[in-house]
């Protein structure tokens, strides 16, 4: 039995959501292995810009801690987002398999963690590993929608051409009955005509008299 082959369009995709991937598994180990000054200079960076946009909008503003949990919290939403991305693009059952992006996410978070027990002034917490794996299950969750949406569109679209397709071979093989059918009238009318007796002659002529 020959196997299916891979389309270059889905290795494609492939390469990409693997390297944005692991692009991202990257981007969060760097953060914990900034310092514990470094981490809160970015924090009080992000903060400023954050709570000057919420100034417009009369909201806020955001303390720093929040600030800090709220890049937990999105990171890992980023990271299970692209889990559940390169399980479909690697197995047309993600569902099945929903397990190893979980697995996934939990392990990037207690190594996260872990890294940050090494950095100079900073520390680890239960309740980080809790928060990065909520933003691992709503990406996942997110990214579940995402895909049974297109899968319904995809299966919707298929049935419409499905049934255009048998509708239009229905009309094909009514057409051709329906010449079959014509043309099988015509020969048996032209065989009717050829199988008709002629007049006898003699017999009119001796009526004429």
């Amino acid at each position: 039995m020959e196997r299916e082959k891979t389309s270059p369009l889905l290795i494609v995709f492939r390469v990409l959501f693997t390297a944005a991937l692991i692009g991202c598994i990257l981007f969060i180990f760097h953060n914990s292995l900034e310092t514990g000054a470094e981490s809160s200079a970015r924090s009080q960076a992000v903060m400023q810009m954050v709570n000057s946009f919420l100034a417009k909008l009369h909201l806020g503003p955001l303390s720093e801690h929040l600030i800090r949990k709220l890049a937990h919290f999105s990171e890992f939403a980023l990271e299970g987002f692209l889990l559940m991305l390169c399980i479909r693009v690697y197995t047309k059952h993600f569902v099945r398999h929903m397990s190893w992006p979980l697995l996934g996410g939990m392990t990037t978070a207690l190594m996260d963690e872990t890294i940050q027990l090494h950095s100079p002034n900073r520390t680890s917490s239960v309740v980080d590993v809790w928060i990065d794996m909520s933003g691992v299950v709503a990406g996942l969750l997110f990214a579940l929608i995402i895909l049974l949406i297109v899968r319904g569109v995809t299966a919707f679209i298929r049935v419409k051409q499905e049934n255009r397709a048998l509708r239009a071979e229905s009309a094909e093989l009514r057409r051709r009955e329906h010449e079959r059918l014509a043309r099988r009238a015509a020969h048996r009318a032209h065989e009717a005509q050829l199988n008709r007796p002629e007049p006898d002659e003699d017999n009119y002529e001796e009526d004429e008299e």
